[in-house]
């Protein structure tokens, strides 16, 4: 029997928070999710953890800390395994290193691993048009797709005509994980 069918508890979503700006509103997602059922524990990165988002009402909507750092050997795993992991926004860097495999923080080592245990992964990048062509980026997204990760719309945060800025589509990663 598997850890999650011995917990029999609601599934389990990672919501992996980057540095990017339309992060302050990543409890549109977690609302989201939980309206579909969903446990939700946060991952971010180093940077978001820099005040990206409003940690205090991100744990408060959770019930849980945000983790950013590793846990010492000897302490218990703070969530459950995951059934699934949405990385909203994804940064550049993030996509880049998340596609060589490099796993220098507790975000980048979860979203490898995840592929690894073939958990379903969501991603929705926020990179700007610049950074979108670079070569090395359109090389990730290859890679990960091959991995089997599926992308939302790509967002660069740029003005629209008109003004303004487009909705970031935060349910858009529930909706790339119930496809699985």
């Amino acid at each position: 029997m598997t850890e999650r069918a011995e917990r029999a508890e609601k599934p389990f979503l990672y919501v992996v928070v980057c540095g990017a700006g339309v992060a302050a509103d990543v409890g549109e997602l977690i609302a989201a999710a939980q309206k579909r059922d969903w446990e939700v524990g946060v991952i971010a990165t180093p940077v978001a953890m820099g005040g990206f988002f409003d940690t205090e009402a991100v744990q408060a909507r959770t019930g849980r800390r945000i983790r950013s750092a590793w846990r010492t050997p000897g302490d218990p795993r703070p969530f459950p395994p995951p059934d699934a992991v949405a990385v909203a926004p994804a940064t550049f860097n993030t996509v880049n290193k998340w596609a060589a495999g490099i796993a220098d923080t507790l975000a980048l080592a979860t979203l490898c691993e995840a592929a690894g245990l073939g958990v379903p992964v969501a991603v929705l990048p926020c990179v700007a048009d610049a950074l979108a062509a670079h070569p090395a980026y359109q090389e990730s997204l290859r890679r990960l797709r091959a991995m089997g990760v599926r992308f939302g719309e790509p967002y660069s945060g740029e003005p629209v005509a008109g003004g303004g800025r487009p909705e970031f589509g935060w349910a858009r990663a529930l909706e790339l994980l119930d496809r699985r």
